[in-house]
């Protein structure tokens, strides 16, 4: 009888009380007890090397995981770079077609003449829209 459970906790309720005797002219009873000893201790020791075994594939498949995180990480670093130095190149092409328009009013004879280029423009654009579709 093991005064052990599955769990390696003591079982009180199985500790068997003739185990406890003042008897002391029975010698082959403390080589009995220091077998189950030893062999509860290989037990607990075989228990926790499992443990341990479980514990180490944890860690590694955490490690996998954590180096696939950090090589996706990566890549999106280098997306995110690209698309920064592309904002950049077209903020620059914008700043420079914003300066041409400005330049462009200013030889059309300034903000007043523009305006009414652009709604003659607009003019006809409706004139020609409704010739092609009626």
């Amino acid at each position: 009888n093991s005064m052990f459970n599955g769990k390696g906790k003591k079982d009180y309720s199985q500790v068997n009380l003739d185990d406890f005797s003042d008897d002391d002219s029975d010698m082959g009873n403390d080589g009995d007890f220091a077998e189950n000893s030893i062999r509860n201790q290989q037990e607990l020791m075989k228990q926790q090397d499992e443990g341990l075994d479980v514990l180490s594939q944890s860690v590694d498949r955490l490690g996998q995981m954590s180096m696939a995180i950090s090589e996706e990480l990566g890549q999106q670093n280098q997306m995110l770079s690209a698309m920064e130095t592309d904002l950049d190149q077209a903020g620059e092409e914008l700043d420079i077609v914003t300066k041409k328009t400005k330049e462009l009013i200013a030889k059309a004879g300034g903000t007043g003449n523009f305006c009414i280029i652009a709604i003659l423009s607009i003019v006809v654009l409706v004139l020609l829209f409704l010739i092609l579709y009626t």
